[in-house]
């Protein structure tokens, strides 16, 4: 296990809660938020693992930049299925506690990468003016 990716990991997990939510939302026939909330949530994670076949660090970048946005977006439903008394507190708030850790790692490694680019854009440079 300690070859795991931690943000691939976690984002399947998410995606399986908020898949588990997602069909309790249909049975109460809460259709149109939770489709919502389903392709975004779901999306965080299809995005990440997308990520791993990226064709250039640029690539990487962008399919993660996806997944943070869409983390956004579930972050936003989850609220609103919250504050709107549809879904109980404790669940929203294990499901944005979640989400929240999802971005925090998202955009760490979006940073962190963006370093790194820059990084190897400015040592080349530097050979080619040397």
């Amino acid at each position: 296990m300690s070859n795991a990716n931690p943000l691939k990991e976690k984002s399947y997990a998410f995606s399986l809660d908020i898949i588990e939510l997602c069909k309790q939302l249909k049975s109460n026939h809460e259709y149109e938020i939770g489709s919502q909330l389903l392709k975004s949530g779901t999306s965080v994670g299809a995005n990440i693992e997308e990520s791993n076949q990226a064709q250039s660090k640029k690539d990487f970048v962008s399919k993660l930049s996806i997944s943070l946005k869409e983390a956004y977006e579930s972050h936003y439903w989850i609220r609103l299925l919250r504050d709107s008394q549809i879904v109980p507190g404790s669940t929203a708030a294990s499901l944005l506690e979640k989400n929240e850790e999802l971005m925090k790692l998202l955009t760490s490694v979006i940073k962190a990468t963006k370093v790194t680019m820059q990084k190897v854009q400015q040592a080349q440079s530097v050979s080619n003016h040397a």
